[in-house]
């Protein structure tokens, strides 16, 4: 039998505020009790909610019931004991639960896939409690605000181990959130971060144990315990620096335009997003100067050639010409439409090993500045990791997820940097 143990005042103030806040964020590191802390107030919540049907969700269907309905024993399924029974509604796992307020519904969903977000679209959800919010897709996650617009009280849970400071989820997502919450205290965000030291059912000597089993230093350490927001184990630019390889309108390097040529670097997408960057080569340092960044799926809008034509023209036409444009090989259709509009365009080299240790020189040199403005090539950079399964088969390839500013940036290097100067 699981004997709880009492809650330390950070986790206390936490579970208080989630009955006025109507989004609730639970990040820290492992063991913390933020699966706890979330299941007791949704399942608190559930008994005299107005709505009947609810959520909850994870990066997979098999995550939210192991971490939601168990719960180490404290879930969903042993607060309703007696009361509930698992089942299907509209062909969907969920849980039937009876209530004091009546039935209650709590639909389980999948979100780690492009494409899961359909399968909770046509519902209004009371409620919805997503377990590694950070794991799940993007569009998925938009799709459970949106499912809970309507909500008679609205209450979305979040909670996840930290990721790379500008993952997706920080960037899109909480700061949004954490900027509204700054400038209207009632806005009803309720942020809360934990860490083992929080677990009071775990001994102090336990937790000692604990800590001399990991190396201070890993990536590991800051993440799992400390709860720290890191870069991943196995970033292939391990040699990037937030600060050395930036700038901002203080540290520009005075005239640029007038002393660098200029250039395009594109990586075409129509689903995938699509990326140009306006780049100063001043033949010692690369310069990102901007990036056009065009995610159809996220904006659920896609472009064709044409728009995609317009859209870079009007993107560089305030500045001094291109020189040329290093254009993504597999881009025939869109190259065709640059050329007809009197643009010079090279097809870029496509070699992914060489270029990426070409770009790697180049970062480690600083000879690579980024205009700190360009947020989404900033967020690529620090995920751009090694594929562990390729590497298994003894091939060195990039995992293929937000990569596209990093493949603009490979092609101009491989490119124009290798064939017209020397690199190292």
């Amino acid at each position: 039998m699981n004997i709880p143990s009492p809650f330390t005042y950070n986790q206390k103030a936490f579970f208080d505020r989630t009955f006025n806040s109507w989004f609730n964020v639970a990040e820290g590191g492992k063991r913390g009790g933020k699966n706890v802390l979330a299941t007791l107030s949704f399942c608190i919540q559930l008994e005299n909610h107005p709505n009947r049907l609810h959520l909850i969700g994870g990066v997979s269907n098999a995550t939210a019931k192991l971490n939601i309905l168990d719960c180490d024993g404290f879930g969903l399924l042993n607060y309703f004991e007696g009361r509930c029974r698992e089942g299907k509604f509209k062909d969907r796992d969920c849980v039937y639960i009876k209530a004091r307020s009546g039935e209650k519904i709590v639909l389980i969903s999948g979100g780690g896939k492009d494409g899961d977000e359909k399968l909770i679209k046509g519902n209004t959800y009371g409620m919805a409690y997503i377990t590694e919010a950070n794991e799940c897709h993007p569009k998925y996650i938009q799709e459970v605000f949106d499912r809970t617009l309507s909500s008679a009280d609205r209450k979305v849970f979040h909670d996840f181990n930290p990721k790379d400071p500008l993952h997706w989820y920080y960037i899109d997502v909480l700061n949004f959130h954490q900027d509204k919450q700054r400038k209207n205290p009632n806005y009803g965000l309720n942020y809360g971060h934990f860490t083992i030291a929080d677990n009071m059912s775990i001994s102090d000597e336990k937790v000692r144990e604990v800590l001399s089993t990991y190396d201070s230093k890993s990536v590991w350490y800051q993440r799992d315990i400390l709860g720290n927001r890191t870069s991943a184990e196995g970033v292939i630019y391990a040699c990037w620096d937030d600060e050395e390889n930036t700038y901002d309108d203080r540290t520009r390097r005075d005239g640029l335009e007038t002393i660098a040529p200029r250039y395009a670097a594109v990586d075409y997408g129509t689903e995938n997003p699509c990326v140009f960057l306006d780049i100063y080569d001043d033949g010692v340092t690369i310069w990102v100067d901007r990036e056009y960044y065009w995610d159809g799926r996220r904006e659920k809008q896609s472009k064709t050639n044409d728009q995609y034509a317009d859209d870079f023209c009007k993107f560089f036409e305030a500045r001094p010409p291109l020189n040329s444009v290093i254009m993504d090989p597999s881009a025939d259709s869109f190259e065709t439409q640059l050329k007809s509009r009197g643009l010079i365009v090279r097809g870029a080299d496509n070699d992914v090993e060489k270029g990426i240790q070409r770009t790697a020189n180049m970062i480690y040199q600083r000879k690579l500045k980024v205009n700190k403005q360009c947020k989404n090539f900033l967020s690529e950079i620090h995920g751009y990791i090694w594929d562990d399964k390729a590497r298994m088969r003894g091939d060195e390839k990039p995992l293929k997820q937000q990569d596209h500013a990093m493949d603009a940036i490979r092609y101009y290097i491989a490119t124009m940097v290798a064939k017209y100067r020397t690199v190292g």
